[in-house]
C-alpha cells in the first residue's frame, strides 16, 4: 500500500532509543516527546523491562521511540540478557538519545555506556536532561563535561517536566531520520501489546513505595485474560477477567508484596486496576496471586518462560 503521495517530499520517519543510566529521566523524556503518558515511569530504577514504544506524530515527520531497559554492568544472567537486547535494539535503530541528567555528576555508569555506544555505529545525541534542576553555571559546566564524554551528533540540555527544549530535540532527533513515508498510521500512541502494557500497570502498582531489593526480584505475567458474558441488550463492552501472577524469589519478598493480612496487595489491585480500565476502556475484574519462584533470575528455563 503506497501512502506517499500524501506526504510531503522531505517527510522523515525512524526510530530512536533512549539510553542512560537508571533515573536518567527516560521514561519522563518519553512521556513529554508523545506529549502522553505511555512508557510506565516510576520512582525505582530499571523497571521498564519490554520494549514500550511511544510515536511522535509531526507533520514533517515521524519518530518511533524504543524505549530500552537500562545498559548496566551485568551480574546476573538477566542483567546479561537485558544487555544482550539493549546491543540489538542498538542495532537497529536510527539514532540513540543519552540521557545524562543535569542534578548528577557524570559517573562511571554514563562512562560504560559511553564507551558502548562508541562501539555502536548509530549517530548519538546526547542529552542533558533534567536541565531545570540546576543553575545556568552548573548547567554549562555539565554539557562541556558532555561534550568531552565522547563524539555526539548534536547536544540538547530538556527539561521534559517543564516542556523546555523538548521541540528543539524532537528537531534534531527527526534530522537523524532518513526520508520515508510514515511508518505507523497517525493516532497510534503505542504499539506495546495490551498484555505487556498490563502487566507493567501491575508491575509499577506492586513497587510503589516499596523501597526493599524488589525491581529485580519480581516479574509479572498476565496468565489470562477472559470477558464475561453478558445480556444482548447490553451496549456496554463486556467486563473482563484478568487474572496475573506475580513472581517473587523469596517467601520474605512474598510477604513484602501482600502486605499485613493482604492489606498492601488489595491496594495494588485497586490501584492496578483503575489504570487497566483507563487502558482498555472496560470494567475489570483484577485477580492477583503472588508466587514464589526460587531464583527465577538464574534459571534459563524459568526466564524463557516469563518472557525474557
Amino acid at each position: 500500500m503506497s501512502m506517499s503521495h500524501t506526504w510531503p517530499e522531505n517527510f522523515r520517519a525512524g526510530f530512536a532509543c533512549l539510553v542512560g543510566r537508571p533515573n536518567a529521566g527516560k521514561s519522563t523524556l518519553t512521556n513529554a516527546l508523545v506529549g502522553q503518558k505511555v512508557a510506565i515511569t516510576s520512582g525505582r530504577p530499571q523497571t521498564t523491562r519490554h520494549t514500550v514504544r511511544g510515536i511522535v506524530h509531526r507533520p514533517d515527520g515521524q519518530l518511533v521511540l524504543v524505549d530500552t531497559p537500562g545498559l548496566h554492568r551485568p551480574r546476573t544472567l538477566l542483567g546479561q540478557r537485558l544487555n544482550d537486547l539493549v546491543r540489538e535494539t542498538l542495532g537497529e535503530v536510527d539514532v540513540v538519545a543519552f540521557c545524562l541528567p543535569a542534578n548528577e555528576r557524570i559517573g562511571p555508569g554514563d562512562r560504560f555506556i559511553a564507551r558502548e555506544l562508541a562501539e555502536s555505529r548509530t549517530p548519538v545525541v546526547a542529552v542533558a536532561t533534567k536541565s531545570d534542576t540546576v543553575g545556568r553555571e552548573r548547567l554549562a559546566e555539565h554539557l562541556l563535561e558532555i561534550d568531552a564524554l565522547g563524539t555526539w551528533a548534536d547536544i540538547v540540555p530538556v527539561s521534559a517536566t517543564r516542556g523546555e527544549q523538548v521541540d528543539v530535540l524532537t528537531d534534531v532527533l527527526l534530522g537523524q531520520m532518513p526520508a520515508s513515508p510514515p511508518l505507523y498510521p497517525d493516532g497510534e500512541l503505542t504499539d506495546e501489546p495490551e498484555l505487556v502494557m498490563i502487566a507493567e500497570l501491575v508491575r509499577e502498582a506492586a513497587l510503589e513505595g516499596v523501597r526493599d531489593e524488589l525491581p529485580h526480584s519480581l516479574a509479572v505475567v498476565v496468565e489470562e485474560i477472559i470477558a464475561r458474558e453478558r445480556a444482548d441488550d447490553d451496549p456496554r463492552p463486556p467486563m473482563l477477567d484478568v487474572h496475573v501472577n506475580l513472581f517473587v524469589e523469596r517467601d520474605s519478598q512474598k510477604a513484602i508484596v501482600i502486605g499485613k493480612g493482604g492489606a498492601r496487595l488489595r491496594e495494588v489491585g485497586s490501584q492496578a486496576r483503575h489504570a487497566i480500565e483507563a487502558l482498555l476502556g472496560t470494567r475489570v475484574y483484577l485477580d492477583l496471586h503472588v508466587k514464589v519462584a526460587k531464583d527465577w533470575q538464574r534459571d534459563p528455563k524459568l526466564l524463557e518462560r516469563l518472557g525474557f
